[in-house]
């Protein structure tokens, strides 16, 4: 609590001092530390925390054939060693005709963002449909923080179906 000191202060003729006499005050902090600590405690035990954000995952069907993917569809990525990214058009699976693989980086200029840009305007405009689908593959060597980067870039360009696959031995051969 605040209290004043009513003590008259001694001069030099004693206590005939023909001068107002000056009275100190003094506050005491502590109730007021002690409610700030009960506000700052109220606040914290009431307030909502941030929920935990997930991502939806949706699995492919198991009691099923999978569905076809036209080739003129699909873009392949391949993620490799030191940030090196590997891609071609289609899926890749036909033996007759071996995919024509380009090298690219996640440059923001002629990085993996244009190509996926460039592919998403071929299908929209061969189906006129966003029906792109991006097949992502990941070489061992591969940085997780490259697999975050690319699945950033899916979200970037609004690109809703991709999916993360295993590579196959051929596609391991293309950062050798």
């Amino acid at each position: 609590m605040a209290e004043m000191n009513t003590d008259a202060p001694k001069g030099r003729h004693g206590s005939k001092n023909t001068r107002s006499s000056k009275k100190s005050t003094r506050v005491d902090m502590t109730p007021m530390v002690d409610l700030g600590f009960l506000l700052i405690t109220f606040f914290m035990l009431t307030t909502t925390l941030a929920q935990p954000k997930t991502m939806q995952l949706l699995m492919p069907r198991t009691d099923s054939d999978p569905m076809s993917l036209p080739a003129k569809k699909a873009l392949t990525v391949i993620l490799g060693p030191e940030g090196r990214i590997a891609w071609y058009e289609g899926m890749g699976n036909d033996p007759a005709a071996p995919p024509q693989v380009s090298y690219t980086s996640f440059a923001n200029h002629n990085g993996i963002r244009d190509v996926i840009i460039r592919k998403k305007e071929a299908v929209y405009r061969a189906t006129r449909k966003n029906d792109l689908m991006v097949l992502i593959k990941a070489d061992k060597q591969a940085r997780y923080e490259n697999v975050v980067d690319i699945m950033d870039e899916m979200l970037i360009n609004q690109v809703d179906r991709y999916a993360i696959v295993d590579i196959s031995r051929q596609e391991e051969g293309y950062f050798r």
